[in-house]
């Protein structure tokens, strides 16, 4: 796991791609791993609270974030400019297992739970992916994937573009070997329970509220099949029939 660093990084880039989603890059010249998240600052006093945003990319120079503006924390952040800083704390967190992750994956994402799912498909060695991935009424941030990816299948709620319905109408779990996904908490439920069923691995990201990000304060505690866990430590990544068997 890469070492946890406390700095100011430079922002490079901070662009909206729509509906409230920004896209930051900035200067980080450390290791982050798919799936790892930072606790990310851009204000002195308030709000009290750090917000943890999941590593959408990184390559040892840059780290890259893909956000949803939907409070004062991250509406701070999009209006950072470049030459600007923020405040990282990271990375953090247990991700996704790529090295035990073969075969034919299903990558599923449900709204801004894209996020982590890019640097986890160009961590993937050997495997045919497919992208399926749900939105509320337009796609974002597609094309970064399509070099890593085999297909991309989208629904959204409104039927603006692709399926209109759920996500998980998109494909059936038993016509692949591993299921990894991030989104929603009613959707990774009734994936990984799917999966469960069907006998198919399934790697989940799971999103909480927190106010350490190293598992101090007890806050994002999540009842698992192997007692209490913190979603910030010992996630946020885990075990799909771990969280909902």
């Amino acid at each position: 796991m890469p070492v946890k660093h406390c700095e100011s990084a430079v922002v490079v880039e901070n662009k909206p791609l729509g509906n409230g989603i920004f896209k930051m890059i900035v200067w980080w010249p450390y290791p982050a791993e798919a799936g790892q998240f930072f606790m990310v600052r851009g204000w002195d006093k308030f709000p009290l609270l750090s917000r943890p945003i999941s590593v959408h990319d990184a390559d040892g120079e840059r780290v890259t974030f893909l956000y949803e503006v939907r409070g004062e924390g991250t509406r701070i952040l999009s209006e950072k400019k470049p030459g600007e800083s923020v405040e990282l704390s990271g990375p953090v967190g247990n991700g996704f297992p790529v090295e035990k992750i073969k075969g034919k994956v299903a990558v599923v994402s449900g709204g801004i739970g894209i996020a982590p799912l890019l640097l986890a498909v160009k961590s993937l060695s050997g495997c045919e992916v497919t992208l399926c991935c749900g939105f509320r009424d337009q796609s974002y941030a597609l094309d970064s994937f399509k070099p890593y990816v085999q297909e991309i299948r989208v629904a959204t709620d409104s039927g603006k573009e692709g399926h209109k319905g759920f996500v998980t109408d998109l494909f059936d779990p038993a016509d692949f070997d591993v299921v990894i996904t991030c989104g929603p908490e009613v959707m990774m439920e009734k994936l990984a329970k799917s999966c469960i069923a069907k006998k198919v691995p399934c790697y989940v990201s799971m999103e909480r509220h927190m106010a350490c990000g190293v598992g101090a304060c007890l806050g994002c505690t999540h009842h698992t099949a192997h007692g209490a866990k913190c979603i910030c430590k010992d996630g946020p990544v885990f075990e799909g029939e771990e969280i909902y068997a």
